[in-house]
């Protein structure tokens, strides 16, 4: 409880230093939402804010990108890289069907995505060697990282959605970034205490350009049919942090913050003139704005839509997260993220497939994907943002070749796919070719940084952009890639 009376703070008038930092404590706390944490490193260093450092907002053929990241590591034999003519104990269960792109086949469990295959760009000799289930990869162009880090580092690289919100894309009313439909490990740490996977994070940026996270509340279509490695299907909607996620934050309480915060102004008035300062009231603002609804909660809210295109989606937790990220490209939102995300001990895993991986993909991953894949594609071409809205799939890995004695395939980083559609990209396009069993590139090697240097290219940011890392020096927001000959 604060017991601040005027706009003046002094150890004289009977406010200890102890008590001050106390109640900047409990107001600060409730800007730090959902994970979403806005002002805790706002007033690091002497950084520029995203207007100075850029001079002018970047503009590209992309205003926003969606990333579904396929977490686990998809196996590019079973999907879109299918060798019908190696041994039996590479080439799988599946069969192959003809795709609207005149010559490419793809896996019978995705006839709605093969109907769209001319639209997209097909990047099948992703290589790289972070051989980690963390999408810190795919969403930084960085696979020099720890793979056994289960948390986020503030030496990392920022991701795509910090640069963004670095830069100053987007509107000033809505964040940068938001990932969906809960920070990457969320529905792991049950078992697995404190995870966190690195990736979609600030970075050495600091916290204050993290996205916000979503959260949800995943129940499931069946029961789970065996411990681990099952094919239950996560259902829900993914929710926007709000009052509800703080405990006891009533609105009135919030409404006492917001005051407490005046009068804490008025106590810093002889400093709030200072960059830092500045800082910290845009990201105490943002807070502010997300905890009491506006923008952002309209745009987590499906009953604004038809129930026919809710239908298209699917009912599955990442079917509704990809209607929510359509949403918030017509809000402006430049980055989204949508996670796959293994549920335990439910049983409900995606992409990490070292068991039972024909029956996961079939009766699980597949039908998930092959529905709101064409959903999203169709719903952006509809309303005419599909040419404006970079959309890329893939996962941090493929799969290795040969199928193990469970039935499953294991981690494979030296080859993997992306699938890239709208935002620019040329269409109708496959990238890159494989040898007899999608091992290894035969031709076109594409690393992630690659990936998000074409993303950035789409985007309108110049990739080779330096920006200060927590010491100041000057580092790269595209580690060396180079953009995708004939994408865009």
């Amino acid at each position: 409880m604060a017991h601040l009376e005027s706009q003046t703070v002094s150890h004289r008038e009977g406010t200890s230093r102890r008590e001050f930092l106390r109640n900047c404590g409990h107001a600060l706390g409730a800007l730090q939402v959902g994970g979403w944490s806005l002002v805790a490193s706002g007033v690091n260093s002497g950084r520029l804010d995203a207007g100075e450092a850029s001079g002018r907002r970047p503009s590209g053929r992309a205003k926003s990108v969606i990333l579904f990241n396929l977490l686990g590591g998809p196996s590019q034999l079973d999907m879109f890289d299918m060798k019908p003519t190696a041994p039996a104990e590479v080439r799988g269960e599946f069969t192959s069907i003809q795709t609207s792109l005149p010559g490419l086949r793809i896996c019978e469990h995705m006839p709605k995505i093969a109907c769209l295959m001319h639209k997209a760009a097909l990047i099948r000799t992703v290589t790289h060697g972070y051989n980690a289930h963390n999408p810190l990869n795919i969403m930084t162009g960085w696979s020099l990282g720890n793979p056994a880090a289960l948390r986020p580092d503030p030496n990392d690289p920022p991701d795509i959605g910090a640069v963004c919100q670095y830069l100053g894309l987007g509107p000033d009313d809505m964040p940068g970034a938001v990932c969906l439909p809960c920070y990457p490990g969320w529905g792991e740490s049950s078992m697995y205490p404190g995870i966190r996977r690195p990736g979609p994070y600030g970075g050495f940026l600091g916290s204050q350009y993290d996205p916000l996270f979503s959260q949800c509340e995943p129940t499931f279509d069946r029961k789970p049919d065996r411990p681990f490695y099952g094919t239950a299907v996560a259902l829900g909607e993914p929710k926007p942090p709000g009052a509800e996620a703080v405990p006891g934050l009533t609105v009135d309480r919030l409404n006492q913050q917001r005051e407490l915060l005046l009068k804490l102004d008025g106590a810093f008035a002889g400093v709030a003139t200072s960059p830092s300062m500045q800082r910290l009231n845009k990201f105490k603002d943002m807070a502010f704005r997300v905890l009491s609804a506006g923008k952002i909660r309209t745009a987590f809210d499906l009953s604004r839509e038809p129930l026919e295109l809710r239908n298209r989606y699917g009912s599955s937790l990442f079917g509704n997260s990809m209607l929510v990220a359509r949403r918030l490209v017509e809000a402006g939102v430049p980055f989204i993220s949508v996670h796959a995300e293994n549920f335990l001990p439910n049983g409900s895993f995606t992409y990490d497939m070292h068991e039972n991986n024909f029956a996961m993909l079939k009766d699980h991953n597949l039908p998930v994907l092959d529905t709101l894949l064409p959903a999203l594609v169709e719903d952006l071409e509809q309303r005419g943002l599909l040419d404006s809205t970079l959309i890329y799939v893939m996962g941090e890995m493929g799969r290795s070749p040969k199928i193990n004695a469970k039935a499953g395939r294991d981690h494979w980083p030296q080859c993997g796919f992306c699938l890239m559609i709208g935002g620019g990209i040329t269409p109708g396009v496959v990238y890159g070719e494989t040898d007899a069993i999608a091992a290894y590139p035969k031709s076109d090697p594409v690393s992630p940084a690659d990936i998000v240097t074409t993303i950035y290219q789409q985007l309108g940011i110049d990739s080779h952009t330096m920006l200060p890392d927590r010491t100041g020096r000057p580092m790269p927001i595209a580690h060396g890639g180079q953009p995708i000959p004939g994408l865009t």
